[in-house]
């Protein structure tokens, strides 16, 4: 035991040196940190950290743990981004960035009385019960969380490794900090630390009677860290480990925090005086990649590449975005070599050809061609500098949260609940045997497991989820039956994992690895946005769910997560298509346009939508009870 901790010690140690020395030389990297797959034991310590009661600080995304504070600067790259981080000398720092400047922000913990003494989050002049609540304060009120400088934060970013990995990764040295956290110790089990302070390096147990405004009511008895609550990565940082001095004995403690300019814009630390207990100071390494450009037609703009900085900021031609006002989808223009130039609904011999078509692929062939598609339509992919210049954005699930991607929301519901609706017409028109209808069942079930684990694509997964369960699908006891005994695994597969795991996502109940995906749950949000397309007779999570709020938070939240990755989406979609040749007839068959033109025929495909989706709900209704017809009680 005793050469294993020294083994332990002697690899934190060089762990700690290699990071210190090689920071400066290397730049870190945000793209490996987002996107390097971890291990699956890892993914799954993270889920479960995730999992946890929100009042558990771990459970929220935008918390890192112990993160330094140089890898924390790379990582918020755009106006408003932000997330939460441990401090050595405070409780909490906010790291975000604003007006393409990254800020830290000290999160005090404060003693307030009222009826009883409570422990507090301070931050500024606001107060809260807990740091989950201060964020969701900031973030949901839209409030400055500094007056000084109007810094506001609203899109969080997410860690993507379990605390205890970035801990251990990014371990400070304990010898010289004083600090007791370890990278095996865990959140909440923390022991006293002193705070380095602008006073006299008063501890926890030292009162100071201070007044400041609170989110529950009561008067502030303590500041607990009342030092300088906001730094510019600009400014110098705390070196303590080149001092002489310990922190709890700051070599400069003359002046309060209160006399300290340390919100104002123009704040430097450059003396003993005004620096007050930061015992030593070094210059800051290298600053963070440059933020994206101010504007989206910027960011294009470099894009094509021009030059940045050719024309002062305000010159120049500025095109607005385009407000779409018509669907993308034109099913009467389509054409295909699959079907006439006019055909009616259901039109058997079409219908022939695509099961014909289908059969011959298996369903890891069939998910890659569907989420080809989706990425399209969704403008992941395929996306040309002219259609960024008419979104006013990069990519389309930038688009879908903004007020002008209205008719993109309309047509990626289209395609959502036309694709269900394909889905079920190819179970149900299955007129063979309970035994193909079973196999047939297990194949779509497999497809939906593709869609999810091999492609990442939850667009398509919980199309083909939607389609499943229907009542006209899940009615059809005798095929259900038969599939659990003819095709246990897929029965198992369906029951204990797919099911569930569609049911969380749509509670905000389960994340997925972003390394992974290659197109979000986005069902949720759309629903949400346009309220009157969502069809169904089922309620939405947040209507049937005591917890609705915290649901609706959690799909808004996800929105922001969402619009701000949509490079990685990209890059994700595109390393698992890679080298994939798709099949002219196969890629038809899961276009929108073809599928509405099969389900509505030629003339009846731009139709209403809540008209086209009401009659064909009667047709799956007459198809289901054809297979499977009800047996009245008079036959039991």
């Amino acid at each position: 035991m005793t050469e294993r901790c020294s083994l332990w010690s002697a690899l934190s140690a060089a762990a700690c040196c290699f990071y210190r020395g090689s920071f400066m030389q290397v730049q870190f990297s945000k793209e490996k940190y987002l996107l390097e797959s971890p291990p699956e034991k890892l993914r799954k310590e993270l889920e479960e950290e995730l999992k946890l009661s929100p009042a558990d600080i771990r459970s929220h995304g935008w918390y890192h743990g112990h993160i330094p504070r140089e890898v924390s600067e790379t990582l918020v790259l755009r106006n408003g981004d932000f997330l939460v981080r441990d401090s050595l000398t405070s409780d909490f720092i906010l790291t975000c960035r604003w007006d393409n400047e990254v800020l830290h922000f000290k999160i005090s913990k404060v003693l307030v009385k009222s009826n009883e003494t409570k422990v507090q989050y301070m931050l500024e002049s606001d107060s809260f019960d807990s740091v989950q609540e201060l964020v969701r304060f900031y973030v949901g009120q839209r409030k400055p969380v500094s007056q000084s400088s109007g810094v506001h934060i609203y899109c969080p970013v997410s860690r993507t490794l379990p605390l205890r990995y970035l801990e251990a990764t990014f371990a400070l040295s304990n010898s010289k900090q004083g600090s007791a956290y370890s990278p095996s110790s865990q959140r909440g089990a923390y022991i006293k630390r002193r705070s380095v302070t602008m006073t006299d390096g008063l501890t926890t147990e030292k009162m100071i009677p201070h007044r400041q405004r609170t989110h529950s009511g009561g008067r502030v008895l303590a500041v607990v860290s009342p030092s300088p609550g906001m730094r510019r990565s600009s400014d110098p940082q705390l070196s303590p480990s080149a001092s002489n001095n310990p922190p709890e004995h700051p070599a400069h403690s003359s002046h309060s925090a209160h006399s300290s300019p340390a919100h104002h814009p123009s704040y430097q630390s450059h003396s003993s005086e005004t620096v007050g207990s930061y015992c030593d100071l070094r210059p800051c390494p290298a600053g963070p990649p440059k933020p994206p450009t101010k504007s989206y037609v910027e960011r294009l703009r470099v894009e094509e590449g021009r030059e940045e900085g050719q024309k002062e900021e305000g010159e120049g031609m500025f095109t607005a975005p385009q407000v779409e006002t018509t669907s993308s989808f034109k099913p009467s223009r389509y054409e295909s070599c699959l079907m006439p130039a006019e055909n009616k609904p259901l039109e058997m011999s079409v219908l022939k050809r695509v099961k014909e078509l289908l059969a011959e692929v298996d369903a890891r062939t069939t998910a890659k061609h569907i989420t080809i598609v989706d990425c399209k339509v969704a403008r992941i992919l395929g996306v040309t500098p002219e259609m960024q210049r008419m979104m006013g954005v990069s990519s389309g699930l930038e688009l879908l949260t903004l007020p002008h991607g209205h008719q993109l929301r309309l047509d990626l519901l289209e395609r959502f609940y036309t694709m269900s609706i394909m889905m079920a017409v190819d179970l149900l028109g299955c007129t063979g045997s309970t035994e193909e209808r079973a196999a047939l069942l297990h194949k779509t079930i497999q497809l939906a497991a593709e869609l999810k684990n091999s492609l990442g694509n939850m667009f398509g997964f919980a199309a083909v989820m939607r389609a499943l369960e229907l009542p006209q699908i899940s009615r059809l006891e005798q095929t259900w039956m038969t599939l659990r005994q003819r095709h246990t695994e897929g029965a198992i597969l369906y029951e204990k994992k797919l099911k569930p795991f569609m049911k969380n996502m749509n509670e905000g109940k389960e994340s997925s690895v972003l390394s992974n995906i290659s197109f979000p749950h986005i069902i949720p949000v759309l629903s949400l946005l346009e309220r009157g397309v969502a069809l169904g007779e089922a309620l939405e999570p947040w209507e049937s769910s005591e917890t609705g709020v915290d649901v609706v938070m959690y799909h808004l939240e996800a929105a922001r997560t969402i619009a701000h990755h949509g490079g990685i989406y990209r890059t994700n979609a595109d390393t698992k298509l890679q080298g994939f040749q798709e099949r002219a007839e196969i890629y038809q068959i899961f276009q929108t346009e073809f599928q509405m033109r099969l389900l509505w025929g030629s003339r009846g495909s731009e139709g209403s939508q809540s008209e086209r989706y009401e009659k064909f709900d009667k047709v799956l209704t007459a198809l289901s009870h054809k297979l499977e017809p009800l047996v009245r009680h008079s036959e039991l």
